[in-house]
């Protein structure tokens, strides 16, 4: 084995009884039955072991041996008289020799009890990370995570790609988010940013004829930390195709996951065949109010307006749009409703209102005084059933109303167990994707999802926008997005590979040709050379692995992530720095740096 064991702490079974072992690990517990009788329990990697004390100079040496230290026990395997059908190593233990202590934990008491660390607050969690990781729960994690892995790197190689690593220090780009800064030592005045991710790169080895590449890339942005997303890094199954389409991305995508979902997923045996359905974003967007639908909700949004319209409710006054949700076999209470009712109000910042038709076929609740007049109408256009809620939305914007219907529909549907199918992994990619789109902060035109994306009716489409022919919020993208349980865990397009067409989508949001040459030099200056049509995609390796495991955390399933305020407790980062290494990058600090109480 190695120099300090002979086998590990999960590997002994009934026929090694009588063998003499040498283990080690961590001492986990330590429990007296009397003076000269105990059991120790012996911690590694791989599993645990059973060690009995029958002495009295032996349970001496354990008893000055604290908690979590490191030790290594010669001995010989016996079976046990009291089998354990729960442990691996259940039916042996081994009876101890000498004991060496290997490492010495110095606490008498611990940041919390090792087997229970993820109950503890998240942040001691984080500053003890080492600790949490000798969980056998954490540690099934980061196996978990290793595993997945290489079965993305060998399923990519087998597909044909290249893994390529591109650089980590890079040039600024605008590309959605905040980028990571690093000062230029030799360069004052300038700097390199960390990749938001290999976009440009993995395009111009497209261009350098690379005909297909991937990495498990490191991807920085600078943004606010969600349950599904963490701040500072994370890391993307990065993958490009030369001479490829939309539908070229997509087959080799599913061939791809769909095996590692089945194989290391919770729920292997219901998982989406692939060809995944494709949605079209304005579908996707009128049906479930979102753009990342959880299809495990067998809800969707219908159109009220016509028949509740004006009907002396204010917010359905005339122009407004009005979206529904229509829940048939409803029969929570009233004091659910509302609780629902206030978290959809909190997640969206909207208000939204309901009415029941009851088991005697009436309309009660919520604003029925205003549908009365209009019952038969309403069930009728609606389709409503006895022991049905219907939960609505409305705004002069139509977009608005169905963004907030759509938050209804997850928040009610996934806490309804008739609606809602939670043990299954299902997939849809969502495709035709709005090229632009009105900036909330500017109110102008933007783009909408990747700069980069080849326009559906290519350079003709934007002429037309030009001239005025067409509104150019009408252009479509092609652009996908992968939708796993309601995450988005991939994102992708085909490629604007065409210098003409590039400017002239730049154009259309107010860049000119100089401005892309200046922004994008090395892409602008290589597709000049001419560049192959390519597509490519990202998923998300972090937010999938949190879905395969059935964590809700996506600080779960990465060994050292930061907290939610993009600060390593554990290690002190982010820190201050010697006013020498400030002088060396040509750097002064103007402002006295802050400390948060929970980054402590």
């Amino acid at each position: 084995m190695t120099q300090s064991r002979t086998h590990t702490c999960g590997e002994l079974r009934i026929a090694d009884a009588g063998r003499p072992v040498t283990l080690a690990g961590w001492l986990e517990n330590l429990r007296e039955v009397g003076a000269n009788l105990g059991f120790a329990v012996l911690r590694d990697f791989y599993g645990t072991t059973q060690i009995v004390i029958e002495t009295e100079e032996m349970m001496g040496i354990f008893k000055e041996i604290t908690k979590e230290s490191t030790i290594q026990v010669t001995g010989t395997v016996r079976e046990r008289s009291s089998k354990n059908d729960k442990l691996p190593t259940g039916e042996i233990e081994v009876v101890p020799e000498s004991v060496t202590v290997l490492g010495r934990c110095w606490f008498r008491e611990l940041p919390f009890e090792i087997n229970r660390s993820r109950e503890a607050d998240e942040n001691t969690r984080l500053k003890y990370r080492y600790l949490d990781l000798r969980n056998p729960a954490m540690r099934d994690l980061v196996v978990l995570r290793s595993r997945v892995t290489a079965a993305l790197r060998r399923r990519m190689s087998e597909q044909g790609f290249l893994e390529i690593s591109t650089p980590i220090l890079t040039a600024s780009s605008p590309e959605g988010a905040r980028d990571y800064l690093v000062p230029a030592r030799k360069h004052p005045g300038k700097f390199y940013a960390l990749p938001q991710a290999p976009q440009q790169f993995k395009q111009l080895l497209m261009t350098s004829g690379i005909d297909r590449y991937f990495q498990i890339a490191p991807c920085f942005r600078d943004e606010d930390a969600r349950g599904d997303r963490t701040p500072g890094e994370f890391y993307q199954l990065d993958m490009e195709m030369a001479f490829a389409s939309q539908d070229d991305v997509l087959g080799v995508l599913e061939e791809v996951l769909t095996p590692v979902i089945r194989e290391y997923g919770l729920y292997r045996e219901r998982v989406t065949q692939a060809p995944y359905p494709r949605i079209p974003f304005r579908e996707a967007m009128a049906r479930y109010g979102s753009d990342k639908p959880d299809l495990r909700i067998d809800l969707t949004i219908t159109d009220a307006t016509e028949v509740l319209a004006d009907c002396g409710f204010t917010p359905f006054a005339a122009g407004n749009h009005i979206k529904a949700v229509v829940i048939n076999g409803f029969t929570e209470s009233r004091k659910w409703i509302d609780k629902h009712v206030a978290d959809v109000e909190v997640q969206s910042g909207n208000k939204v209102c309901w009415f029941r038709l009851d088991e005697n076929g009436e309309i009660v609740g919520g604003i029925a005084k205003f549908v009365q007049e209009r019952k038969d109408d309403v069930v009728r256009a609606l389709g409503l059933e006895k022991d049905t809620l219907v939960v609505m939305a409305s705004d002069a914007k139509e977009g608005q109303a169905l963004k907030t219907a759509g938050v209804a529909l997850k928040l009610f549907g996934q806490d309804l167990p008739a609606h809602f199918d939670r043990e299954q992994y299902a997939m849809c990619w969502i495709v035709d994707f709005p090229m632009y789109e009105i900036g909330e902060e500017s109110g102008e035109l933007e783009f909408c999802h990747n700069p980069f994306s080849m326009p559906t009716g290519g350079l003709e489409i934007l002429e037309q926008a030009e001239r005025g022919e067409i509104d150019p919020l009408t252009i479509m993208a092609q652009q996908y997005d992968l939708v796993i349980n309601g995450y988005e865990s991939a994102s992708g397009a085909v490629r604007n590979h065409d210098p003409e067409i590039m400017v002239k989508a730049f154009e259309l949001v107010r860049l000119t040709e100089e401005d892309v040459k200046a922004k994008f030099p090395a892409m602008y200056q290589a597709f000049c050379y001419g560049a192959p049509p390519h597509a490519g995609a990202a998923p998300g390796i972090d937010r999938l692995i949190m879905l395969l495991a059935g964590e809700d955390s996506i600080r779960e399933i990465i060994p050292f992530p930061m907290n939610k305020n993009a600060a390593d407790v554990m290690m002190g980062a982010p820190g201050e720095v010697t006013d020498r290494q400030l002088e060396e990058l040509h750097i002064a600090v103007t402002a006295e740096p802050e400390t948060a109480e929970e980054d402590l």
